[in-house]
């Protein structure tokens, strides 16, 4: 089968273990992103399979009927926004998807509350140019960790917080707080959670009712020491209101590791000073992909098989 794997951009696919499923397979992994479909048509021409990396390709009903050889979209993880599964239907183009962890994306948040609090990052940088002890960092311990959301990754996080000796908070939906209160935390109304945290994280899924979820008048009740963290997905804050929030000092800062548009070109969180933004890492392990594109790769071999 003629394979297709877009977006590999840390050159990382091939070095996996899980790469050995393919053997046999015609395969072709390209390294960068691209968003132009006629670029994605000549790169697709003649595929049977695609190997999508979580949501970085959009696939379109116009994209898909110049693919005349597609029948089968293998997708790491489980969403599923990003392709045209009507478009996919109509010409018998099978869509297979995969679980994944929480482990990857909950370390990734809670280094980024350590990171943006101990200014990690920014005296790494001021040691190197000469400077000692640039900053005055925050403890953990005493503070309020707030958390949207308690699934998988929620949970996580709250764990590691009471680790650390934080006061945990939790919002979510009625059975994300029974989860919680049974976990022994502490449950809050929305608008409660953001004016009391000292560290707020989003782990919501987005969904059109989630999309904007957080306001700028949210984060105007926010502390001006609060961390805000998302891990989650861009679309959750309401468009351009976090920037425009540090400008103003609440929250006094933001870690970010999602956007708007990625790969990021041109996003103002990225040159605010009071930002700790990251490209998208939250999932980006070897654990993580070893499991994702095993799937993935799994499957195509079922494929073929069947």
């Amino acid at each position: 089968m003629r394979v297709v794997i877009p977006d590999d951009n840390q050159r990382a696919v091939a070095s996996l273990d899980c790469f050995a499923e393919l053997a046999g397979h015609d395969v072709t992994i390209y390294a960068d992103t691209v968003c132009d479909e006629g670029t994605l048509i000549e790169r697709f021409r003649g595929a049977e399979a695609l190997v999508l990396t979580r949501e970085r390709t959009r696939i379109t009903a116009s994209l898909l009927a110049e693919l005349p050889d597609l029948r089968l979209i293998a997708q790491t993880g489980r969403g599923t926004a990003h392709i045209d599964l009507d478009a996919c239907s109509v010409r018998g183009i099978a869509v297979s998807t995969g679980s994944g962890s929480p482990v990857a994306p909950a370390e990734l948040t809670f280094g980024l509350i350590l990171a943006a609090l101990r200014h990690i990052p920014s005296d790494a940088a001021a040691l190197r140019a000469g400077r000692w002890q640039a900053t005055l960092g925050s403890d953990l311990r005493g503070k309020t960790l707030g958390i949207c959301g308690y699934g998988g990754i929620g949970s996580l996080v709250a764990g590691y917080g009471a680790a650390f000796g934080m006061r945990v908070v939790v919002w979510g939906r009625e059975g994300s707080r029974a989860r919680a209160h049974a976990d022994g935390f502490e449950t809050a109304s929305f608008g409660e959670l953001f004016a009391v945290a000292d560290v707020a994280c989003l782990h919501v899924k987005l969904t059109p009712e989630t999309a904007g979820l957080v306001t700028a008048a949210a984060l105007a009740t926010m502390k001006p020491t609060a961390l805000l963290v998302n891990t989650a997905r861009a679309g959750l804050i309401e468009s351009r209101a976090l920037a425009a929030a540090l400008a103003t000092g609440r929250p006094g800062a933001a870690a970010v590791d999602v956007f708007d548009e990625e790969p990021v070109t041109d996003d103002p969180l990225v040159l605010e000073k009071t930002a700790l933004c990251t490209p998208h890492s939250g999932y980006v392990t070897r654990e993580s992909y070893e499991l994702y594109f095993g799937q993935a790769f799994a499957q195509i071999n079922a494929f073929t098989a069947s």
